[in-house]
C-alpha cells in the first residue's frame, strides 16, 4: 500500500480493489482500474475537484492525453477540453513530495502545451497548485484556477 497524504483538495471516495499485491482504485472517466500511484493519488482528486467543484462535465476531461513531442509519443496526465471541443487546460500531475516550482516540471506542460494549445496550465502536487494562462507574451500566473464548466 502506498502512503497516502492528505492532499489540499476536498476529502473524495474512491471504490478500491487489491490485486496482485497492487492497490487499484477505479477511475471514472476512463472507466477502467488504475494502480495506485502517488501520482495517481494526485490525479483522482484533481479530477474529483474538477467535476464536483468546478463543475466540468466528466466526459470534457480525457485522462492521459496523447501527444506527439518530437516524434515521441508522450502524455498529459489531464485535459480539459471547452465547450469548443478544444483543449482548455492542460494538468500535470505530480506526487506529493515533488516540487511543482521546479522549472522541469514548467518546461515539461508548457512543451507539451505548444502542441495541445490550451489556454490554461495547471501543475499540482495535491498540495500546492500553480496555475498559468497563456498570453501572447507567454505565461501569466493565475491567482486562482478559472471557473472552467458551466
Amino acid at each position: 500500500m502506498i502512503s497516502t497524504p492528505k492532499l489540499n483538495f476536498p476529502a473524495i471516495k474512491l471504490r478500491a480493489k487489491e490485486e496482485d499485491g497492487h492497490t487499484l482504485v477505479f477511475d471514472g472517466v476512463r472507466q477502467i482500474y488504475i494502480v495506485l500511484t502517488p501520482e495517481e493519488w494526485v490525479r483522482r482528486h484533481l479530477v474529483e475537484f474538477l467535476i464536483s467543484h468546478c463543475k466540468v462535465a466528466i466526459t470534457n476531461i480525457i485522462e492521459e492525453y496523447p501527444i506527439n513531442l518530437n516524434s515521441m509519443a508522450q502524455r498529459a496526465d489531464v485535459v480539459v477540453m471547452g465547450r469548443d471541443a478544444q483543449p482548455l487546460l492542460l494538468a500535470e500531475c505530480k506526487a506529493a513530495d515533488i516540487n511543482i516550482e521546479d522549472e522541469k516540471i514548467f518546461y515539461q506542460a508548457t512543451r507539451y502545451n505548444a502542441i495541445l494549445g490550451a489556454k490554461y496550465i495547471l501543475l499540482t502536487n495535491g498540495l500546492k497548485h500553480l496555475c498559468y494562462q497563456k498570453s501572447a507574451e507567454g505565461y501569466v500566473r493565475c491567482q486562482r484556477l478559472p471557473i472552467l464548466g458551466e
